[in-house]
């Protein structure tokens, strides 16, 4: 859809310069087209909006915005200009003593009134560069709103943010304490009310957290959350301030990826062998590591601890989704606890399984299991002798596969699945990393850039959520074989 409303809005402006340079040159004349043109281009816009085709806030609100402004500045000149007072007209021009003005006088008076053509062409241009900038999210998203569930519940979001009194937020200097934003996804009966407590179907519920990727941010696997909460599952996503491409804290603030974190990813990840010590990469690592874990275990522990009400350590906007949020909390089932998580929040999952014995069942998407290295002395790493103690599944891409078979016990996913006590493993053929999320349909253009592959994206992330619901039902619940193919 964006490539067609660029072609029709930059025609509208290209067809002006053309008219203006060819028909009507007049300063006064083009004004008035530009105001025709500009309420023309944003009634396009607005008219979209209206429609379910076009009524996705983020990929034309911005366009909606900036052409409205554009518009309103152009109304602005035109009020200003037929204040001026219009140019002479075209033709026979009187002087003031009654005598006809001669052919060379009247075109001198006219040319003063007259748009150059440089100046045409120059706001043809910038109209153009303006159009696509504000379409640039048209262009970059799809409008996806998740994917139909399968499960007999409708699925309730609740949110809050935690506040971690023990730990100081080691990204500001300010002294203020580590906030950790979670998103509560729970079933609902059929046909009950937004935030209606009183609807939530009977009985326990198993629980399911989940750790975001590097740069990702909690919605990264909604389509995920969603199908698990149809089927009964109580699922939180959790933000990691400063890891999260953006997050609010407790005052509201736009909270962005650390630079120096995101850098430091980066850098680490597209190193060659032996381009950066290997010590440095572990350190590094196990940075990055200890503040997503502490994040885990501080949410888990919170959960685990409230009993008929919040403490002052829970942040939520409105009375009625506190009472809400302690009527769901109330429905888990501590003893049917699992963690997943994709790339980063892999391996955090990995680790928050091998650490805690309240957690029964761990998936990783795509995640090096960063948390099983415990040391790095001469470019050699320690790792826990103990086998994996609790279920486990590894959903891997193609490229990930091949370093598997490349390397076998000698690449840490490799030695963790051969010595765990229950583990399956697979991958997607013609998957990339970015396959294990929503990003994909979310924004083909954001997710090329972090790695797709060419894999059906949909069809991907179905199958994804497919195992995860039969993996979850298996170990958590008790309920049927979980079965796995070699690929898909």
């Amino acid at each position: 859809m964006g490539a067609i409303l660029f072609v029709i809005l930059a025609g509208l402006e290209l067809g002006l310069c053309v008219w203006t340079l060819t028909k009507h040159k007049e300063e006064e004349k083009w004004v008035k087209n530009r105001l025709l043109v500009s309420g023309v281009q944003w009634g396009v816009i607005a008219f979209l909006l209206l429609l379910p085709i076009g009524n996705k806030g983020l990929r034309l609100g911005g366009c909606f915005v900036i052409l409205g402004i554009r518009l309103l500045i152009d109304v602005i000149q035109f009020v200003k200009k037929r204040k001026q007072g219009a140019p002479a007209e075209q033709g026979t021009h009187v002087m003031a003593e009654g005598i006809p003005a001669t052919e060379q006088e009247t075109s001198t008076k006219r040319d003063g009134h007259l748009r150059g053509k440089a100046k045409t062409i120059l706001a043809a241009v910038t109209g153009c560069i303006v159009i696509a900038v504000s379409l640039f999210p048209a262009f970059a998203f799809t409008g996806y709103q998740s994917l139909p569930v399968t499960g007999a519940y409708e699925v309730g979001m609740v949110s809050a943010i935690l506040t971690d009194e023990t730990r100081l937020e080691s990204f500001e200097t300010d002294g203020s304490h580590r906030e950790v934003p979670i998103y509560v996804f729970y079933p609902k009966k059929q046909g009950a009310e937004k935030g209606a407590g009183d609807d939530l179907p009977d009985g326990s519920f198993p629980l399911v957290l989940f750790s975001h990727g590097a740069f990702g941010f909690y919605g990264s696997n909604l389509s995920t959350y969603e199908e698990l909460a149809s089927h009964g599952y109580v699922v939180i996503s959790m933000d990691h301030p400063y890891h999260s491409f953006f997050t609010k804290d407790t005052a509201g603030k736009m909270v962005l990826v650390d630079r120096n974190f995101m850098q430091s990813v980066m850098t680490n990840g597209n190193a060659e062998d032996g381009e950066i010590p290997e010590e440095e990469i572990f350190q590094a690592s196990r940075d990055w590591m200890n503040l997503r874990i502490a994040d885990v275990n501080f949410v888990l522990d919170k959960i685990e601890k409230t009993k008929g009400m919040l403490d002052q350590d829970w942040y939520v906007g409105k009375d009625a989704d506190a009472q809400l949020l302690i009527q769901i909390l109330s429905k888990i089932d501590h003893d049917k606890i699992g963690m997943m998580g994709h790339s980063l929040g892999g391996a955090t999952s990995v680790t928050i399984g091998r650490t805690r014995g309240d957690v029964k069942a761990v998936i990783d998407l795509d995640g090096t299991m960063l948390g099983e290295e415990l040391s790095c002395e001469d470019g050699q790493y320690q790792y826990y002798e103990e086998a994996y103690p609790v279920p486990l599944l590894m959903l891997s891409n193609e490229n990930h596969h091949e370093d598997f078979q490349q390397y076998g016990t000698l690449y840490v996913n490799g030695l963790v699945l051969a010595n765990a006590k229950d583990a399956s493993y697979t991958y997607f053929k013609g998957s990339g990393h970015m396959n294990f999320t929503d990003l994909p349909l979310f924004s083909p253009f954001l997710a090329s850039l972090l790695g797709t592959g060419d894999v059906d994206a949909k069809e991907c992330i179905q199958t994804v959520n497919e195992l995860t619901l039969q993996f979850f039902d298996h170990y958590l619940k008790g309920q049927g074989e979980f079965q796995i193919q070699e690929s898909y």
